[in-house]
């Protein structure tokens, strides 16, 4: 399971930029072409963050569907596979959406002094 891996990788980058302060929610972007499960990282997420700044956080994830532009006639379509026929019958598309991972915001504890 690479998500575990991911996951880390995704709880060290929001601690760097919490600076230090409690982590109340986390939004990723994660495309359905991506190979990666957002369900395992979902399961993953509380374990990672286990002792951190992070514990507790709301994981929110927002799955992007795969979108593909055609070479030949410059339609663009949905696809649910990292490759796909166009209704023209090429077989020359580019993946244009969904093969994203990205943190797309982090919310932070504001303390009021």
């Amino acid at each position: 399971m690479h998500e575990l891996g991911i996951t880390q990788n995704i709880i060290a980058i929001v601690r760097e930029n919490a600076q230090g302060k409690k982590v109340q929610r986390v939004l990723l972007e994660i495309g359905q072409l991506s190979a990666i499960m957002p369900d395992a990282i979902k399961f993953c997420f509380d374990i990672c963050a286990k002792d951190t700044i992070i514990e507790g956080a709301i994981l929110e994830i927002l799955e992007i569907p795969g979108m593909a532009k055609c070479r030949q006639c410059g339609k663009t379509f949905y696809v649910d596979k990292p490759f796909g026929i166009c209704e023209c019958g090429s077989l020359q598309i580019e993946i244009i959406n969904g093969e994203e991972l990205k943190i797309k915001e982090i919310e932070v504890e504001e303390l009021c002094v």
